[in-house]
């Protein structure tokens, strides 16, 4: 449910801390655009005046040359040099003007009247002043002081909101009640989790009863869970019910390069939230700012002062205003000792994946807008998705309502839940992949094999569907197992009949085709993964007794496990291991050995339907068995009257 908020207005959440962010990075970009603008514009004008002009030095006698010649137009006469411009320019193009320029002879008394002889115009610059000159620097440098003038006021801008360029500045998003439209009623699944919050959203709402005995107002909440099961929406709905401001932000919005940040963006944070006081902080993925401050985990200065920071601002607030800090974490395990402790987060709430009966709030709280038929069972659904997490729940009706409206039905029914749970758990069919006759065969007595050890063991669960059409995810086939009901432990005997299950497939391919394949791959990880536990975590293992030999590294995310022994016992360890996987093939060969006709039979069928549900399994499976049961006692009765007869026993 977390990632699938109802009517939360999540859209206004996918984006609440980056206002700030968006803001600086517009003022950067006019900075930017400014700076290009005015370069080009100085390398315009540059450009202009080079090609408005080219001069070309030359000599004296050249120049009188030219005089005599009636090649000059007119020269332009200064203290040092004479500007020569001719009369014919055959490179005079694009408007550039062909000039030349030699230096001044002062003791030639015959320039001007040679000059006037050849009827060139000429004239004497008159000298810059020194106004002139500071206008001419100043104009030379209005492009550079541009730029300037309009740094400084971008700067200036940027710098108003905290720090340098507004970094500073929390980012968090404030939402009000009306905004969230998130109540408990909207989450499913987790009542154990709202109780606890429930009575932080009445301490909030009537302070008064609570004070009056001396209670005190829990600093801080930590949410714990897996993925998906709803920890942001906890939160949301605690704000909306208790009906006050709701700060939201991520533990990774504190974190920037700029060291001492992170710690600015808490005290901003605190400081604005005392002042809406009473209201919410939530902090999704603290874990981002709160790891361990120990040499496990690696140093960062960073996120080290942020933390220090946040510890004492935790200590520094006032409870009997209403402010209340929430967080949630998937990985409480790396968050520091004095960050958990009382006084900082006062309440671990766990926000776990929900049992049957939570399974089926989950899934009324999401069918309540989806139109359904009356051959929709939500608990058999429930029963169906063990282990599964409120987002998966609501990705599951959304699947089935898409399916629905592409085979051009207005309502959703069963089977369309059923293909959706699929669709999700081992993706959608793979209609061009196309098998050769040989590999379906394969494929489908791997199947089977897995079925029919199910069938053929009491401590197995029941099969719901069998079906050999490749899926997306990489399955060629797979055997959908439905418990009869919700189960919390598993017997000794459950867990090796569930390992015969696992390797029955790779054993039934041995058995009809005396040789095996790739297809087993996931099967083996599995087997191997369950069989391990058995050994390490849940000692039923002979050879080792009641040892842990593996503890949990990461309990909500991938369930990561540590050893916790010597290299020499480790090793001991993948040889029971081994024994272990050995026996339950053994036991898988035995019983499709004992059940070879059965197996066989519901096989051809399973290549002629390519799906089968689990009461056409069952149905073909008892009728298989009865008549091999038949047979038996034929061949039984057989060899009774065979017999001879004993002469004492008459």
């Amino acid at each position: 449910m977390e990632n699938n908020q109802r009517n939360d207005g999540s859209g206004n959440g996918s984006h609440n801390n980056g206002l700030g962010g968006n803001h600086n990075h517009s003022q950067i970009l006019i900075v930017v655009i400014v700076t290009l603008i005015t370069l080009l514009i100085m390398s315009f004008f540059n450009n202009m005046l080079t090609r408005s002009s080219t001069s070309e030095e030359i000599s004296y006698s050249q120049f009188l040359e030219m005089v005599d010649n009636g090649e000059v137009a007119q020269v332009i006469m200064s203290s040092d040099k004479l500007t020569i411009i001719p009369k014919n320019q055959p490179n005079a193009v694009y408007g550039i003007q062909r000039t030349y320029y030699t230096g001044r002879i002062s003791n030639d008394p015959y320039l001007v009247s040679r000059l006037e002889k050849a009827e060139v115009e000429f004239s004497e610059e008159i000298p810059d002043t020194t106004t002139g000159q500071i206008i001419s620097i100043l104009l030379s440098f209005a492009p550079l002081i541009l730029i300037w003038v309009v740094l400084g006021i971008v700067m200036r801008r940027m710098s108003s909101g905290g720090g340098m360029m507004g970094v500073g500045k929390s980012r968090a998003k404030v939402y009000v009640q009306k905004e969230t439209g998130v109540l408990f009623k909207d989450v499913a699944g987790q009542d154990e989790a709202k109780e606890s919050l429930q009575e932080v959203v009445d301490f909030l709402e009537n302070p008064g009863k609570y004070t009056k005995i001396g209670a005190k107002l829990p600093k801080g909440a930590l949410l714990v869970g897996p993925p998906g099961t709803g920890k942001t929406l906890l939160a949301k709905a605690v704000a909306g019910e208790a009906k006050c401001p709701f700060y939201s932000l991520s533990g990774s919005d504190f974190v920037e390069m700029f060291v001492g940040v992170g710690a600015s963006r808490v005290r901003d944070l605190f400081e604005d939230a005392k002042k809406n006081a009473p209201c919410i902080i939530f902090i999704d993925e603290i874990d981002a700012i709160g790891k361990s401050r120990d040499n496990r985990y690696g140093g960062n200065d960073e996120r080290e002062q942020t933390l220090n920071q946040l510890l004492a601002e935790m200590d520094g607030f006032d409870t009997s205003k209403g402010l209340l800090i929430l967080a949630a974490t998937n990985r409480p395990e790396v968050l520091d000792q004095a960050l958990l402790r009382p006084g900082r987060f006062d309440r671990r709430v766990i926000v776990d994946k929900p049992d049957l009966k939570g399974r089926v709030d989950v899934l009324k709280v999401h069918t309540k807008d989806v139109r359904m038929d009356e051959t929709v069972d939500l608990e058999a659904i429930a029963l169906a998705t063990s282990g599964a997490v409120g987002s998966d729940l609501a990705n599951m009706i959304n699947e089935a309502a898409i399916l629905a409206v592409k085979k051009g039905r207005n309502v959703v029914s069963q089977a369309d839940l059923f293909e959706a749970v699929e669709v999700v758990l081992v993706g959608k069919e793979k209609k061009d992949r196309i098998m050769s006759k040989e590999e379906r065969r394969i494929v489908s007595y791997h199947e089977v094999g897995h079925a029919l050890v199910s069938a053929l063991q009491k401590d197995s669960e029941p099969v719901q569907k069998i079906t050999i059409v490749p899926r997306t995810m990489g399955a060629l086939g797979y055997v959908m197992n439905v418990p009869e009901e919700e189960k919390f432990l598993n017997t000794e005997k459950e867990i090796r009949a569930m390992l015969v299950e696992f390797v029955a497939g790779r054993a039934a391919e041995e058995i009809v085709f005396d040789t095996v394949t790739t297809g087993a791959a996931n099967d083996i990880e599995k087997a191997t993964k369950v069989a391990r536990a058995m050994i390490t975590q849940y000692g039923m293992s002979e050879k080792f007794g009641l040892m842990g030999l593996e503890s949990a590294a990461n309990q909500y995310l991938e369930g990561r496990t540590v050893l916790n022994c010597s290299d020499a016992t480790a090793a001991q360890v993948d040889q029971e291991v081994m024994r272990v996987l050995k026996e339950s093939y053994e036991e898988a060969k035995r019983l499709l050995s004992a059940h070879r006709n059965t197996m066989d039979k519901i096989a051809e069928f399973l290549i002629e339907k390519e799906t089968i549900t689990g009461k056409e399994f069952m149905e073909i499976f008892h009728q298989a068995e009865g008549t091999l049961e038949e047979d038996k006692t034929k061949e039984a009765g057989g060899r009774i009257q065979d017999k001879p007869v004993d002469s004492s026993m008459q």
